[in-house]
């Protein structure tokens, strides 16, 4: 019996649906776009497996699984080293002229190459410029898909160009199904831990393990109680706060420490030390800022589901009810500003300095 794989593809089905129709006539680009842990990675691993598998149907199984475990030499990855995609230099070449390059070649072994850009919204200007004359005519053997969170505004020419996939947040109730189905939590857990992920099906899996998420939830949710207007009371719930952020995110850098205690005996065994360590590090610490970020996006949505229970479902709105309509707009404004990487410290700072305490 054969295994559908798209069925690993959680909560996603429009996109799959999409992607399945269009394995059959590709066109030159795609554009997937949409929050980190949602599944675009796997999403661009699947579709590049039946797009090889497509072009060559006797050894569609074999194309499938390593273009599924990215070792498959037709299924080319990039992602930025730094913070950014780079156009580079002549003495620093950056991401862009390896792209390019790499897009030019013909397939190793069949008809087609799948060149995969992880992060592309973080190519400048010029670097997006740079590769648009590609993206809109690679050589035919050629299939680029591009993933992104959002397309800034000089990134419009090139998403023209692609055949944009949408991958919005996976709702809570679809995080809750695979958690319980896979037997990773029960029915009660899986809800709190959905509920916390943000939409992201990778959150969900490094929560589920998180036996501290219940204190975390519940310190947030005091907060209005706690504040009394003082600066005082401010500086030190912001200390807590930060100070549980850190608490969680351990979990994570244990997790990148694993990841490169393990690089470093694939070196050993292989000759090639100090191989795409710096590659590696790059992306964990990009990876654990945006951990910290989807903590305190966890946190704001717990303040503004509290300050919601205050606002009246008919009508009538007393002094109470506006402040608590003010504080889940400070709320909103405060997650909004996430995207541009604010100092966590003055931001929690200046956020809990506007919300107002509850009436006792």
């Amino acid at each position: 019996m054969t295994t559908d794989p798209w069925e690993s593809l959680i909560g996603q089905p429009e996109a799959a649906r999409r992607l399945r129709a269009a394995v059959s006539s590709p066109v030159h680009a795609y554009l997937f776009v949409g929050p980190a842990g949602v599944g675009k990675s796997l999403a661009a691993r699947i579709f590049a497996g039946e797009l090889l598998a497509e072009a060559d149907p006797t050894g569609a199984s074999r194309h499938r699984r390593l273009a599924l475990n990215s070792t498959h030499a037709d299924v080319v990855v990039f992602a930025p080293s730094g913070n950014n995609l780079r156009l580079g230099s002549r003495s620093d070449p950056g991401e862009i002229p390896a792209i390019i390059g790499e897009a030019s070649r013909s397939p190793t072994e069949g008809s087609r190459k799948v060149v995969v850009v992880e992060q592309f919204q973080s190519a400048d200007a010029p670097a997006s410029s740079a590769l648009l004359k590609l993206v809109e005519e690679p050589p035919q053997t050629t299939i680029f898909v591009l993933l992104a969170s959002d397309v800034p505004p000089h990134q419009a020419t090139i998403e023209s160009r692609c055949l944009r996939v949408d991958f919005p947040p996976v709702s809570a109730e679809a995080i809750a199904e695979t958690l319980v189905a896979g037997d990773l939590a029960d029915a009660e857990r899986a809800q709190v831990v959905a509920a916390a992920a943000n939409g992201s099906v990778d959150r969900a899996r490094l929560l589920v393990l998180d036996e501290r998420l219940a204190i975390r939830r519940d310190a947030w949710w005091s907060v209005p109680d706690r504040l009394n207007g003082s600066g005082a009371a401010v500086a030190e719930l912001v200390d807590e706060l930060r100070g549980l952020i850190d608490e969680v995110a351990a979990v994570k850098d244990a997790q990148h420490q694993r990841e490169l205690e393990e690089l470093a005996q694939r070196e050993e065994q292989m000759g090639t030390r100090g191989s795409g360590r710096r590659t590696v590090e790059t992306r964990q610490r990009r990876e654990l800022r945006q951990f910290r970020t989807e903590e305190l996006r966890f946190g704001f949505a717990t303040l503004a589901s509290r300050y919601r229970e205050m606002i009246p479902s008919d009508e009538g709105v007393d002094e109470g009810s506006e402040a608590a309509l003010e504080a889940v707009d400070h709320l909103a404004r405060s997650t909004d500003a996430l995207v541009r990487n604010p100092n966590e410290s003055l931001l929690l700072q200046a956020l809990l300095l506007k919300l107002s305490p509850l009436d006792r």
